[in-house]
């Protein structure tokens, strides 16, 4: 059974959303047979990598509020702590999220997609890292067993752009607004961080079908 997920490395319910699929996985009596397919979708293709800029600032800057951003990231922040992440928005850096997403399509190769995305999410909410550093994704990626030789020269090359491309191609034409967007085996989908119990339902009915 496989369960493919649309989702950016800069979106904190894809975090969330990933985390209590995990849980629900968890708890689903067939989970040996569950495999996980990540998607690359930009938020923001245009996004320019600031490290100089702070989150709420960027968000400002693009129209919203200063409350109604600190209220958000408040939100977001106590609704991950729930499922034991932990945000760090006062740290996070304004990057964009394409090389990284490079990186998770390397990753496909040696099937250590979800380790990859895991320490990217970390990176990016949790330690304050750049996303768009080529040196924090050679980093990520030796910890996944590339030689840094290798998987820097992967990252240089534009046939990973292509798969970065295609995944967001695929996503316009089944219509994904918005992210993180699961689909069960290729029939049932939904959007958004759900609660556990529509992941598990959703676990069961895609395996019985």
């Amino acid at each position: 059974m496989t369960i493919t997920i649309w989702s950016d490395i800069r979106c904190p319910f894809c975090y969330i959303g990933k985390r209590k699929l995990e849980n629900a996985i968890s708890q689903f009596k067939h989970k040996d047979e569950v495999s996980i397919e990540w998607k690359s979708f930009e938020l923001d293709p245009n996004l320019r990598t600031n490290p100089d800029i702070s989150t709420i600032d960027y968000f400002v800057n693009k129209g919203a509020s200063k409350d109604q951003m600190s209220q958000m990231l408040a939100n977001s922040t106590a609704m991950a702590k729930e499922v034991g992440i932990d945000f760090n928005f006062k740290d996070a850096v304004v990057a964009n999220s394409f090389n990284a997403h490079k990186l998770m399509h390397a990753a496909k190769k040696i099937n250590k997609q979800n380790e990859a995305k895991e320490l990217l999410l970390k990176a990016h909410f949790t330690d304050g890292k750049n996303i768009d550093d080529m040196k924090v994704l050679v980093a990520i990626g030796e910890s996944l067993g590339f030689e840094a030789e290798d998987i820097e020269k992967q990252l240089n090359d534009s046939a990973l752009d292509k798969n970065v491309a295609e995944d967001q191609m695929q996503a316009k034409e089944i219509g994904v607004t918005g992210v993180p967007f699961f689909v069960f085996n290729n029939k049932h989908a939904f959007s958004g961080a759900q609660p556990e119990e529509v992941f598990l339902e959703a676990l069961e009915k895609a395996y019985n079908e």
